[in-house]
């Protein structure tokens, strides 16, 4: 991988995002490597000087051998080395590393997933589906995992749940090289806000649902700041598919419109859903018989090019959750448009477990645990809210914290579902990064009715965990919510390691046993 600056220069001109050039040297220079990070520097160097950036992180790279700085302007500690003074240095991180890495996406069928919640269950889902049509050949981006080959070492876990786009595009090409044919992947509204897919048109866009989430000081000043970031997925796709359930599916589908022929979008509901304004429903699901296990639906084609598609049929889910049917529709129909048949479907469908999503475990003497990433208020409800339903009106004891430096509408989210659905709630920790956890329970502890939910705060996770599993009698349901299958806590800037919800769990109830 390579790229000249004179081909740096002639990139930023087209996308309109260069204001100045200062050459050292010869504009034939061959750059042989790229980073952000001025501890990923190596000889002839392309780097970016972008997000918390300090002088000295130029100083590192230079001495490393970085021989090219893109910056927002001047550096003076760049004296000696070419710099590319941009309008957006993360814009242009994104265009030059696509071309950097030589557009991966080009080689790939990329299916992407926004949301609220739903994201990662229905990216599973789609990657179980497309590894049985392209014999396993199918990448993941997601929030959990990043697969870019068949190989073990191919697989690692995500620090964000769409990386930058520097790391993108690298993942992008070293799977491309693996053998890949298909990419699924997670795409979330920080993305758009950040640029980190500025430029990127995938193959299929789906939009699953839109609640008020991500709004605070680090994230989005509002809900309208947030809707808009989600909707450019749908403008930068070349199929859209739209939950016609979602919260403003009026501005949803005109986004989707802007870009994308009408013969190209499709919409998908349950049998009973009625939309409010005049649209075709192109897919329908509908529940045909759940346990505690598994879940059966089926899924009609209603619209002619949905039937051409051929994925209607019966389905069986080791989910369980009328939530996870509707990520499982959305799966089937953008696994179809990747070129997966109806048995493909249904096999992918069947067999896949999701690490963290709606893992039981029944405590002899004690409640039902379940563990899931249910991590805003919309998911937390559509969990809770099924479990009241199936268990017939059990005792709900919730532990649940709220992450630190970011995501600060959760908390009076938390709160509210708490007061919806919970009988007992233990607060505790959930990656309080800068924060103090406590005070993060205590903002949550503000908006609960205690005479409603019993609620107390417990700050060591663990510890929580336990006490709730020990309170619960039989028919209990202890949830465990928020983290998943999240091995660490951010602390502090710290990825400090945790045993998991489960495997605590499962300790406590061999304690018990």
């Amino acid at each position: 991988m390579a790229l000249t600056l004179d081909a740096c220069t002639l990139i930023l001109k087209e996308h309109h995002l260069l204001k100045s050039v200062a050459l050292n040297g010869d504009s034939n220079l061959n750059m042989t490597g790229i980073a952000y990070d001025s501890r990923k520097v190596t000889a002839d160097t392309l780097f970016f000087c972008k997000g918390n950036f300090r002088p000295v992180f130029l100083t590192n790279a230079k001495e490393a051998g970085a021989v090219t700085y893109v910056a927002e302007h001047p550096i003076v500690e760049g004296n000696g080395m070419n710099a590319l003074i941009v309008t957006n240095v993360q814009k242009a991180m994104a265009v030059l590393s696509a071309a950097f890495y030589d557009y991966p996406q080009d080689d790939l069928f990329i299916v992407a997933y926004t949301g609220t919640k739903g994201k990662t269950t229905a990216s599973y889902f789609t990657q179980s589906i497309l590894q049985d049509a392209t014999n396993k050949k199918t990448a993941l981006f997601s929030t959990i995992d990043r697969v870019l080959g068949p190989k073990p070492e191919d697989r690692f876990k995500s620090d964000l749940t769409t990386p930058e786009s520097l790391d993108l595009f690298h993942d992008m090409r070293q799977a491309v090289e693996n053998g890949m044919t298909h990419l699924v992947m997670e795409v979330s509204s920080q993305a758009y806000k950040k640029n980190r897919v500025y430029g990127l048109t995938f193959d299929v866009g789906f939009f699953l649902n839109i609640s008020p989430d991500h709004v605070g000081p680090n994230e989005h000043p509002n809900f309208e700041d947030y809707l808009h970031c989600k909707l450019q997925l749908l403008v930068n796709s070349r199929h859209c598919v739209i939950n016609a359930q979602t919260q403003n599916f009026g501005d949803v589908y005109a986004a989707a419109t802007t870009t994308t022929e009408p013969e190209n979008i499709y919409l998908f509901a349950d049998t009973s859903y009625q939309p409010a304004q005049p649209v075709n429903i192109d897919f329908r699901f509908e529940n045909q018989a759940m346990t505690l296990a598994e879940s059966r639906f089926k899924v009609t084609a209603v619209s002619k090019k949905a039937i051409q598609l051929g994925v209607s049929g019966d389905y069986q889910l080791r989910l369980i959750g009328d939530f996870n049917e509707s990520n499982a529709t959305a799966a089937i129909i953008g696994a179809a448009l990747g070129g997966a048949d109806l048995i493909a479907a249904q096999q992918g469908i069947r067999r896949l477990q999701i690490p963290g999503r709606m893992e039981t475990l029944a405590v002899e003497g004690h409640g039902q645990v379940y563990v899931d990433y249910a991590h805003n208020y919309a998911s937390m409800k559509a969990l809770l809210s099924f479990l009241q339903k199936e268990y017939n009106q059990p005792k709900l004891l919730v532990v649940v914290g709220s992450p630190g430096d970011k995501g600060v509408s959760r908390r009076a989210g938390f709160a509210q579902v708490l007061n919806e659905y919970a009988d007992r709630a233990i607060l505790t920790t959930d990656d309080p990064g800068y924060e103090d956890p406590a005070t993060i329970a205590a903002e949550i502890l503000a908006g609960i009715d205690q005479d409603k939910v019993d609620t107390t705060v417990e700050i060591d996770r663990a510890t929580a965990i336990k006490q709730a599993i020990e309170e619960s009698q039989p028919g209990d349901i202890v949830v465990l919510a928020a983290k998943g299958a999240d091995a660490y806590q951010k602390v502090r800037g710290v990825d400090t390691p945790y045993p998991t919800d489960m495997v605590i769990a499962k300790q406590v109830a061999q304690q018990l046993s």
